[in-house]
């Protein structure tokens, strides 16, 4: 009988060794090494590999000039999900791979279902949904909820990646679905599924036959505790597309982002609310963002931040209280909290208000996370309202970004976000003085500004 050779995998980027220690050698993330069992497989393995999947991973490339390559339009279909084509960069690209990560209970398998059935009764495409945990009855009575029923769409209860693969060859469906890929695994290996090693070559496997059969594939990723995607980050870079699913479970509203996007742009952003029928789109986010209340509050303003392709009004919030401790709190929702001290430092050095003994809360509302510099005025002018205790009138919006020497840099399409702003009623703006428009726009009057203590006298 072989001997069973056991080796320590680390579960972040997937680096092996023969002994466990409290440090990964290659990424250095501590306690990330799991106990494996591997063992070379067996070469009864192997033909039953090849006869499922019809090829034993050995395959030959002509080699083509570059100048007889003929550039072709990729071929893209529509989801029937405006918001989720919007993300993807209008629509599923053929022979790509998409891996969509969210937390537990979000609503990863309702979205895929949803456009699923839509893909499949509109647009005359055969998708194969495949579930590797739950079942079909299950998936059924999801499908009742959403009144979606009467779909002709497949379905396939299987974590078997040489069985899917054979399956996904016999019916050569245009897109597979894979819920999920942590339940998948390969006789390949003999480690338990879900481990780093059967993720990463089950990932490779289906990868490698999306890319030779033209097949787009949807892989569904757990995130873990650290907000990261379950298995080794390489299965980030294996695949074409990144798409994270937001959302907190006290609100209704869920946000798709686009981290990583080979046929379109990044940091793309689709809002759906979850409803008794499914996920539903928002399609003027703005809108759910700005549930203000009628009478203007200190520390509260609106600001408009540029999300991927469209700009998108969002209000911030700001708490300066008197600190009872030495160190004063600086607590951020929405925003990086070494940005924040940042900003606090150059409100003092160049704008002669310090917060050195005050508690500063930041909070961006509807559950947004600030990835852009262009909320930086925002967020100063929302510390020195509520310092003041001074309301900013609610028809007002700011946006700039500060830099360390005080000036107010421009940020991009700034005369596009003054006209977002101003179709939704706001009338006057505090903008950088790049980014004021040549001529002037109806409804709303702009505050050019080119260093903090400009906007600070502005809001006197």
């Amino acid at each position: 009988m072989a001997k069973i050779k056991r080796v320590y995998s680390c579960k972040d980027c997937g680096g092996q060794t023969p002994q466990w220690a409290g440090r990964c050698g290659e990424c250095g993330a501590w306690n990330s090494l799991q106990e494996e069992v591997q063992s070379p497989a067996s070469s009864t393995s192997l033909e039953t590999i090849v006869r499922h999947t019809g090829y034993a991973g050995e395959q030959k490339n002509d080699v083509q000039s570059l100048s007889e390559i003929t550039s072709e339009q990729a071929v893209r279909w529509t989801t029937g999900l405006a918001e989720l084509d919007r993300v993807l960069g209008g629509g599923l690209v053929t022979g790509s791979v998409v891996l969509i990560g969210g937390d537990p209970g979000i609503g990863k398998s309702t979205l895929l279902l949803q456009a699923m059935a839509i893909m499949a009764k509109t647009s005359g495409i055969s998708p194969l949904y495949i579930s590797g945990e739950e079942s079909l009855q299950q998936i059924r009575l999801r499908a009742e909820r959403l009144n979606l029923e009467q779909t002709p769409l497949d379905l396939l209860a299987e974590t078997h990646t040489e069985q899917i693969i054979a399956v996904a060859k016999e019916r050569k469906p245009q897109v597979v679905v894979i819920d999920s890929i942590q339940t998948v695994f390969t006789e390949l290996l003999q480690s338990a599924p879900g481990t780093v090693a059967q993720v990463r070559e089950s990932a490779a496997q289906l990868v490698r036959f999306a890319k030779s059969s033209g097949t787009t594939l949807i892989l569904v990723g757990h995130v873990t505790k650290q907000g990261a995607l379950a298995g080794p980050r390489v299965l980030e870079h294996m695949v074409d597309t990144v798409l994270y699913f937001e959302g907190d479970n006290s609100t209704r509203f869920r946000i798709l982002r686009a981290v990583k996007n080979r046929f379109g742009a990044i940091n793309e952003l689709g809002v759906f609310a979850m409803t008794e029928l499914g996920l539903k789109e928002v399609s003027n986010p703005s809108a759910i963002f700005l549930s203000r209340s009628d009478a203007p509050l200190a520390g509260s303003l609106v600001t408009v931040i540029r999300e991927g392709s469209r700009p998108m009004l969002v209000e911030v919030q700001a708490l300066v209280d008197e600190s009872p401790l030495g160190n004063p709190r600086r607590v951020c929702v929405g925003l990086d909290q070494n940005r924040l001290a940042m900003l606090l430092a150059v409100l003092h050095r160049h704008g002669g208000i310090t917060c050195s003994d005050q508690d500063v809360f930041i909070n961006v509302v509807g559950g947004v996370k600030l990835s852009e510099t262009g909320a930086d005025l925002a967020i100063l002018a929302a510390v020195l309202s509520s310092l003041r205790d001074k309301a900013i009138a609610s028809d007002w919006i700011i946006f700039g970004e500060v830099g360390l020497t005080g000036e107010i840099r421009p940020v991009q399409a700034g005369e596009e976000r003054i006209n977002d702003a101003a179709k939704h009623g706001f009338t006057h703006a505090i903008v950088p003085k790049a980014n004021a428009p040549r001529k002037a726009i109806k409804g709303i009057k702009v505050i050019a500004v080119q260093h903090l203590s400009e906007a600070i006298d502005a809001l006197k």
